[in-house]
């Protein structure tokens, strides 16, 4: 006969078994699920968190204007916003830095200008290698330079600029958003070909920059050259030239620095997307193409041309020849030059 009291117990055992079971399978559940969320790859969803751009230069600027632009567009296509994080100095080799020691995963970018190479290139204390510590992504646009001179130097070309900088040596001056930009290349690159002795004027950034040149301070600057259009149209400032390989559409009147007399001469500034070292090839592709859509999306060629830039979309190979390309080219400027940039 069953004991009442042992009956009872089991009964009670049974109606709690079945529990024990489901927590351990639920438990388990979610020990196998964490690792897929805490390292996504391209191949299980990425990006499955927020982006980050360093643009390593101050806000406001062209550089900063079209990469905040860059940014906002991507946050549809990927699915996940991409926040724009400045961090000047040191001709944007602090921010280059930053990326060059960040993980490889895909979540962070830098926005980099020809101030990368022209750094890279004349620096000798970079913490980081400049080509084998970034995956290159997309070289997103070119900008023209446009030499420009105060309405009080006597010249109206190219040549009888250089044969008055030899007639005053040690001068004449040019005015530049800072050491190792494209306006500092520009000009010493000027000087160099042209044999003669002008003094440097280093500003920071651009906005100082054009108003010591309108005021006659400064002789002379190169730079942007939708910065100046609306002042060389008004007779303030006087255009002589572009810096780039060919006449350009937005001033077909204009010679190029090359056929004025320096064959040979030429320089556009330029932005472009890098990446760790690392980063997945599918990754840095994804961004490469979801950018290339971007900068052919006509409201975008609009903004981008108010800013004075013309879009490339390169893809990372083609943008990892040039980038490779102009640290050389560079590195023999600054050596063959004697620029130096401490």
């Amino acid at each position: 006969m069953t004991d009442p009291i042992d009956a009872r117990s089991r009964l009670r055992a049974q109606a709690h078994a079945p529990r024990l079971p489901a927590t351990l399978l639920a438990c388990a559940a979610m020990v196998t699920a964490f690792p897929a969320v805490a390292q996504p790859s391209a191949s299980t969803g990425w990006p499955v968190k927020p982006l980050r751009l360093v643009i390593p230069f101050a806000p406001g600027g062209t550089t900063d204007n079209i990469g905040r632009l860059v940014a906002l567009r991507l946050a549809d296509p990927l699915g996940q916003p991409v926040v724009v994080d400045n961090r000047p100095g040191a001709g944007g080799m602090i921010g280059a830095d930053m990326v060059a020691k960040a993980p490889a995963d895909g979540y962070t970018m830098l926005m980099m200008t020809i101030a990368f190479p022209i750094n890279a290139g004349m620096r000798k204390d970079l913490p980081f290698d400049p080509i084998k510590s970034f995956a290159p992504v997309t070289q997103l646009v070119s900008l023209p330079l446009m030499l420009v001179v105060h309405p009080s130097l006597p010249v109206k070309s190219v040549k009888e600029l250089a044969a008055l900088a030899r007639a005053r040596p040690g001068q004449l001056t040019y005015a530049t958003s800072g050491h190792g930009t494209s306006p500092h290349m520009a000009a010493a690159m000027f000087t160099w070909m042209t044999k003669t002795d002008m003094i440097h004027v280093p500003y920071k950034g651009n906005a100082p920059t054009l108003v010591d040149l309108l005021g006659g301070q400064v002789s002379m600057t190169f730079g942007i050259a939708h910065q100046f259009l609306p002042h060389v149209k008004s007779g303030k400032l006087r255009a002589l030239a572009v810096t780039t390989a060919k006449r350009t559409g937005f001033a077909p009147q204009l010679p190029t620095i090359a056929e004025s007399g320096l064959d040979g001469y030429e320089i556009s500034a330029w932005q472009g997307i890098l990446a760790p070292a690392g980063t997945p090839k599918e990754i840095t592709s994804r961004l490469s193409s979801e950018i290339g859509r971007i900068l052919r999306q006509p409201d975008v060629v609009e903004r981008l041309t108010a800013e004075g830039a013309e879009p490339v979309a390169s893809g990372p190979d083609a943008f990892g020849e040039y980038l490779r390309a102009e640290l050389a080219r560079w590195t023999r400027v600054g050596r063959e030059a004697g620029i130096r940039i401490e």
